[in-house]
């Protein structure tokens, strides 16, 4: 991970620049190795609980410390029950270490209950081979000043801490929800990126896959959409600049909901690949 992200983190180690790797600063308890202290930030909340991408990474991020390997290239969390802000702990547990790649678990336990259970294998994504084979293209969006700028007096998102966190600027043609006019499509493109400067990363990409208005909205539905199931997978590390973000729901049925995402970094790299399963909302457009 870059020296911004470093997980591993002490009491006596200097005060983060940047809000996520401050919200995500796991502290190792020397009496209980692979068990970190932390704190569930309010900044990160949405909807009734935390984000599900912040949650991921904060785990991702201990796991980057209990790993030899410093990078995630597939994490897979299962959302048990709601997180709050707070004191919390994540275990790790190595589950075996290769030369290459190494494998581990993750649970953030808050007042005794798992919240969130993580597996990941960890690599070095420095190390893979540069070449590219792929017949998937970035998603052409119109340039950032054309796209929406904010839906934050937009309910769920008023007065939502989250929605200060990120910028979002969503594709036009994604946006129809917001006058009351969903495509019925199930799709959401935005660029994206952290709002205080700090530059992508794998971590920053753990959060991004989370980050847009559910695909429900799209689809005429609105209301908390909770994650059930969310995993990642990370193909490369994403050089500085805006980031593009497409979501797309192809299935809705029996009241749940998947989401499909794309990350293309600045330099037209497909630098991350995600699927959630998600609980959609019972309440339609008025």
């Amino acid at each position: 991970m870059t020296e911004q992200a470093s997980a591993e983190t002490g009491p006596a180690a200097a005060a983060p620049r940047h809000e996520l790797d401050r919200d995500t600063t796991c502290v190792p308890r020397p009496d209980a190795p692979g068990t970190y202290d932390t704190t569930l930030s309010p900044d990160w909340a949405f909807g009734m609980g935390l984000n599900g991408g912040y949650l991921l990474a904060l785990a991702g991020r201990a796991l980057g410390a209990a790993l030899p390997h410093p990078d995630p290239f597939t994490i897979t969390a299962h959302y048990l029950t709601t997180s709050h802000p707070g004191p919390a702990e994540v275990r790790t547990e190595v589950l075996r270490t290769g030369r290459t790649l190494s494998t581990g678990t993750a649970r953030i336990v808050q007042d005794g209950e798992t919240r969130v259970h993580v597996t990941a294998s960890y690599g070095d994504l420095a190390g893979l081979d540069p070449q590219v084979r792929t017949g998937v293209r970035p998603p052409e969006l119109p340039s950032p000043a054309e796209c929406a700028a904010s839906f934050a007096d937009v309910a769920p998102f008023r007065r939502t801490t989250f929605m200060d966190r990120t910028e979002q600027l969503l594709d036009p043609a994604t946006a129809g929800w917001l006058t009351g006019k969903p495509s019925g499509r199930g799709e959401m493109r935005a660029w994206w990126r952290l709002a205080d400067g700090r530059d992508p990363d794998p971590l920053a990409l753990l959060l991004a896959v989370d980050a847009l208005p559910p695909t429900a909205f799209d689809l005429g539905l609105r209301g908390w959409v909770p994650t059930v199931e969310l995993t990642v997978h990370v193909r490369a590390r994403p050089v500085p600049g805006w980031l593009r973000v497409s979501l797309t729901t192809r299935n809705l049925a029996g009241g749940y909901l998947e989401e499909d995402g794309e990350v293309w970094d600045s330099a037209d790299r497909l630098v991350a690949q995600s699927r959630q399963l998600a609980r959609a909302p019972r309440r339609r457009e008025a």
